[in-house]
């Protein structure tokens, strides 16, 4: 096995399913690179290795420098044995053998043993330049860097899509796992941002109840009290009275399946009036949208509606004034909503968005120029198995409010004296990790709570 990581019969069945689908989808064979660790600055000091999703999805294990062939359901695993000195450093390692059989390979050879299988073979670019420079090579083509493809590899990327858009019990099993520890996550953040003095312990506080359960972090994590920056990656900020703390932390199991979740709670565990009713504005939002995620649902549809809640809201509020539905045509509610409602999850916190739109947009679609529209991530029709995110928010982004051009244009549906009111909010987004289901959908992240009572209990401990 792999680092203490040992597949089930169950879940070999399922690869051995997965391989299968694959070949009856496509004739060609099929090259996997799992790919190799990037420096942090000299060869030996390299970042945490993480497998290419595409090679997990068949082989199930992340091999660090391996290569599978597939066709016709058939497996072979390329990968070279440990050096001899590999286990003075690093401890006993699985030989190529044994890997073979855990992943339920038919053949297994050494890496210069490539070459000779590679005819015709098609494959998927990985992020390291190294390994590109390697498939390159083996294959005797351009491998361009993500989301580029080369033109004879399209028809693998829309196998790949087909098969990964929908989950299997083997990816649901691995997902519910990592959305329990998120949940996790989140109740120690809360937890610690009474006593925290800055956001780096809440993220620590995070991070170590994920970490203790032997995962790590699907993504950089977001914990901020600058909300209104949509990927703030700094923890520096000090923790105030009256702060509003957004921490998008989700984390990833061992076998690479990731949960996504954003909460927003207030540091001192009681949010302001004005928090109360903007937060309130986004938890109805969220809420609709969860109501209405079912098979056949336009994913776009999920977005506009809300759209059309957040509009609602803001001019129940006074911040925007006019008729929501118009609001959201002339999209002023992107404001305050700039982004889209989410994104597939699955192997990739953003799955499969190292294929570009390939994934998240039906054929023949493409992205919109509208400034509400052109952040989505999906538009496709929703799937009985597909794993998504719902995650709206509200925040009060300079670039955007200060633009002149947009203040010019919205000029006249935004009561800037009413939003003044509301400085104490800076950023609110909540985000659950969402199963469509044959009937409708179930949140995997249901055990976190998103009613502000509830938070507030939560942080009061």
């Amino acid at each position: 096995m792999v680092a203490g990581l040992a597949l089930t019969q169950e879940q070999r069945e399922l690869l051995k399913q997965r391989r299968q689908r694959l070949g009856e989808l496509l004739p060609f064979p099929v090259l996997l690179w799992a790919g190799g660790r990037s420096p942090r600055n000299f060869p030996h000091n390299g970042y945490p290795y993480r497998a290419s999703s595409h090679f997990l999805y068949f082989a199930g294990i992340p091999i660090e420098q391996a290569v599978i062939r597939l066709q016709a359901g058939r497996l072979e695993l390329f990968v070279d044995d440990p050096p001899p000195g590999a286990a003075l450093w690093h401890g006993p390692s699985p030989t190529r053998e044994e890997l073979a059989a855990q992943i339920g390979a038919e053949a297994a050879y050494p890496l210069s043993e490539l070459g000779s299988f590679s005819g015709e073979a098609l494959t998927l670019g990985v992020q390291d330049a190294a390994t590109r420079i390697q498939q390159a090579h083996i294959l005797n083509r351009g491998i361009p860097a993500a989301p580029d493809l080369h033109p004879q590899d399209e028809p693998l990327a829309e196998a790949v899509v087909q098969l990964r858009l929908c989950q299997d019990a083997f990816a649901l099993e691995q997902m519910r796992t990592a959305a329990a520890v998120t949940v996790e996550a989140h109740r120690a953040g809360m937890a610690a941002s009474r006593q925290a003095k800055r956001e780096s312990e809440v993220r620590a506080a995070m991070e170590q109840a994920i970490c203790a359960q032997q995962m790590t972090v699907a993504y950089t994590s977001i914990v901020t009290v600058h909300g209104e920056v949509l990927h703030n990656e700094a923890y520096h900020h000090r923790l105030q009275p009256g702060d509003l703390l957004l921490a998008d932390v989700g984390a990833e199991s061992p076998l690479g399946w990731a949960a996504d979740v954003t909460r927003t709670w207030p540091v001192s565990g009681q949010f302001s009036p004005t928090q109360r009713e903007l937060y309130e504005v986004v938890r109805q939002a969220h809420d609709a949208c969860i109501a209405q995620a079912a098979p056949g649902v336009e994913y776009r549809e999920l977005h506009l509606l809300a759209a059309q809640v957040i509009a609602s809201g803001l001019v129940e509020l006074g911040i925007l004034r006019g008729d929501p539905h118009t609001l959201v045509e002339r999209d002023a509610h992107a404001l305050f909503f700039p982004h889209g409602i989410g994104h597939l999850l699955g192997l990739d916190v953003h799955d499969m968005e190292d294929l570009g739109d390939r994934a998240g947009y039906a054929a023949g679609r493409q992205r919109s120029q509208r400034f509400g529209l052109g952040y989505l991530r999906l538009d496709r029709p929703l799937q009985a198995g597909m794993v998504v995110t719902i995650e709206p928010g509200f925040y009060q982004v300079p670039a955007l409010l200060q633009d002149p051009v947009r203040r010019q244009r919205y000029d006249d549906c935004v009561n800037w004296e009413r939003l003044a009111q509301f400085a104490d909010v800076r950023g609110i987004r909540i985000e659950d990790d969402v199963l469509i289901t044959p009937t409708g959908c179930e949140v995997l992240t249901a055990a976190l709570p998103s009613h502000p009572e509830e938070i507030e209990t939560w942080v009061m401990g």
